[in-house]
């Protein structure tokens, strides 16, 4: 296993739709493990493959360490689909490992059914509520190319400008391994 850097605000990978995974050979594998190792170095609870650099349709995700969430399992999400959401929506706060040191209240649907592929190709179906739901649609959303400050209110989106554009820049210390690689065109 291997830390990988993660993708800072600015690469243009996190703006692209990644591509279905069409098999999962032992390069996926390991992309998988190291994907696993660094979102727990850098205490995430999710991380998409595009936020380590790569546009494989996977996603994983760890939430047993939040308080009442410790009979959840860590999961691996291949090739997803949100088939249903509810009406109801919920608005909680969200970050990013893509973002550091931003947050914002995001508005979702409470739960959702997703279907998606495991690692041996199989097929199955969850339905997800809570903070599961909140972090597989947020996910889920990174292999869209959409990011959550595109889903905060206009009044925030117009606060984050300055510590966006200093994501951008380089101009703050990160906590675990970034990437160099960045678009400078401000917003």
């Amino acid at each position: 296993m291997a830390l990988l850097p993660i993708t800072l605000f600015g690469d243009k990978i996190l703006r692209k739709r990644v591509s279905e995974v069409k098999d999962v050979d032992m390069d996926t594998i390991k992309l998988i493990s190291d994907m696993f190792e660094t979102m727990h170095n850098a205490s995430g609870i999710g991380l998409a493959a595009n936020q380590v650099g790569s546009d494989k349709a996977i996603f994983v995700v760890d939430i047993s360490e939040i308080d009442d969430e410790e009979d959840k399992k860590p999961i691996v999400i291949i090739n997803p689909k949100i088939i249903k959401s509810s009406k109801d929506t919920i608005v909680m706060e969200e970050g990013c490992l893509s973002i550091p040191g931003v947050r914002g209240d995001v508005i979702r649907p409470k739960t959702i059914t997703l279907e998606y592929q495991d690692t041996d190709f199989k097929k199955h179906t969850i339905k997800a509520d809570r903070l599961l739901a909140r972090v597989m649609q947020h996910e889920y959303d990174h292999l869209q190319g959409i990011l959550f400050t595109d889903l905060v209110s206009e009044e925030l989106k117009k606060k984050l400008k300055k510590p966006l554009n200093n994501i951008k820049r380089r101009k703050i210390e990160f906590e675990y391994p970034t990437s160099n690689s960045v678009d400078h065109q401000l917003i």
